[in-house]
């Protein structure tokens, strides 16, 4: 039986940490593996990037280009365009950190616009090992995700129990990861 052959996808990893540790780990896991597969990975590291806070100004509504002049909106673009969103998060306080709450705000400007992506896959990570730790996490990326319909949360990984870096080495959830990112 001849082997199917599979058309690479494009995959953004949005990495949302200003630390260098636990969840960065487990994203370059999953970014491995989806190499491996043969697919285009692109990383954004927001620590990198200058994103400024929505201002509810709703000019992008009007325009389809947001009115702030940083990094946000050339982001967006490229979420879009990509076949596949893997978002890479700590857990702060039960919830997604503040730099991914604002890139979810300022791709408003995107909202009303043909969008590529339909899997949307995330990687979070904590240091208190309980599940209820994550909820918020899912419940803000299915929240955001309600602005693109035709796309879902596909996969998620949550590791708690992994606060200094480090602690993740070792973990079940880093093949878990480079496993999924094969079979994308």
């Amino acid at each position: 039986m001849e082997k199917q052959q599979h058309q690479p996808k494009k995959i953004i990893v949005i990495y949302t940490s200003y630390r260098r540790g636990n969840s960065e780990r487990l994203g370059d896991a999953f970014s491995k593996g989806a190499e491996a597969a043969g697919h285009l990975i692109e990383k954004i590291y927001l620590r990198d990037q200058t994103l400024q806070y929505c201002t509810g100004c709703e000019a992008c509504e009007k325009t389809g280009h947001c009115v702030l002049n940083d990094d946000g909106e050339k982001i967006a673009r490229k979420m879009v365009q990509a076949d596949v969103v893997a978002l890479v998060t700590p857990v702060y306080f039960g919830n997604i950190p503040g730099p991914l709450k604002t890139l979810f705000d300022r791709m408003n400007a995107v909202y009303r616009q043909p969008y590529c992506f339909r899997k949307v896959v995330v990687f979070a990570t904590a240091d208190q090992n309980r599940p209820e730790m994550f909820d918020g996490v899912w419940q803000s990326v299915e929240s955001w995700l309600l602005a693109f319909p035709e796309a879902e949360l596909a996969e998620r990984i949550g590791v708690g129990g992994v606060n200094r870096r480090g602690e993740i080495e070792g973990h079940p959830a880093l093949r878990q990861a480079e496993a999924l990112g094969r079979r994308l």
